[in-house]
């Protein structure tokens, strides 16, 4: 498989173009209920988004854990009672976050090891995370995201250890760049995973050229998905369909219908999802269809 990252976004010639994968991110940690209802804090309440979106059509899910209160947490047992809930309601594909601000990523190391999802994800760089309020003339919050190649080899090194996908969340063109050391040093293997987001202050621009930039630089061969925060989220999505790439959608990603209504659950955003891919011409895969195009083996 060609890894060069001066080559075409082509895929296989045995990747069907019409299919699309839909992923859910089903929570994050930011947003909480004051801002939106629907948002899931227990594992089983997080189990029943995923199957209502599963149910509206996506065949992957992505994690984040919270404690009953709604604050994040990273504690193994919590994603392993997760896995639990959601497998008792459906075959969906799992995607676990392991982003965090700390340098030690042992309890992510722990719970990728000891639950075995199909994916993780794998944040690719450092960069400013801000959100500016415009009305207020502030900023919400102001931090620093840091992701050194130490923190994302300790991560790499326990999924291959798990045979965990790496889905390689990049926020701007640096990070997509940055991915050939790994690839040399036989961590990252191909075909590789990209997701694109845009929209985050300190990263790349939620822009059709932005997605262009960054299928140019990924190596020939890899998959790939939008992944669109806050405003412009529809019109990414749409963007991502038409260009061929997979998508995502979810309360973590944005909290509102195309209409400007509130959303009242993950499978609603779903939907809408899945009527802007076959709006292009193409469909949602099925989970089976999901796994053969990341690569992700059998069940």
């Amino acid at each position: 498989m060609d890894v060069t990252f001066t080559g075409s976004p082509r895929r296989s010639a045995t990747r069907d173009p019409d299919v699309c994968v839909v992923t859910c991110a089903l929570t994050g940690v930011l947003a909480n209920r004051k801002q939106c209802a629907a948002i899931p804090y227990t594992p089983r309440e997080i189990a029943e988004e995923a199957r209502r979106a599963y149910d509206a059509g996506a065949s992957v899910v992505h994690i984040h854990a919270r404690r009953d209160d709604g604050s994040p947490t990273f504690s193994p047992e919590t994603f392993a009672e997760i896995k639990r809930e959601i497998r008792e309601r459906c075959p969906v594909v799992l995607n676990f976050s392991t982003g965090t601000i700390a340098a030690d990523v042992s309890e992510q190391c722990r719970y990728l090891e000891e639950c075995r999802p199909e994916i993780g994800a794998l944040n690719m760089g450092t960069m400013n995370y801000s959100k500016y309020s415009r009305s207020k003339k502030e900023f919400v919050f102001d931090m620093v995201f840091p992701n050194t190649y130490e923190k994302i080899i300790a991560l790499l090194r326990a999924m291959n250890t798990a045979g965990v996908k790496p889905e390689l969340e990049c926020f701007d063109t640096g990070h997509t760049q940055g991915v050939w050391p790994l690839v040399d040093m036989g961590l990252l293997k191909a075909p590789l995973q990209f997701s694109f987001i845009v929209g985050v202050l300190g990263g790349i621009p939620p822009e059709v050229e932005s997605l262009q930039l960054q299928t140019k630089i990924m190596p020939a061969g890899s998959e790939w998905e939008c992944i669109a925060i806050s405003h412009g989220h529809w019109r990414m999505v749409a963007s991502a369909a038409v260009l061929g790439g997979n998508v995502r959608t979810g309360l973590e990603d944005h909290l509102y219908l195309p209409s400007g209504e509130m959303a009242t659950s993950n499978g609603a955003l779903v939907e809408q999802a899945v009527a802007l891919v076959r709006g292009v011409g193409r469909r949602p895969a099925t989970v089976d269809e999901a796994r053969a195009i990341l690569s992700l083996g059998a069940s």
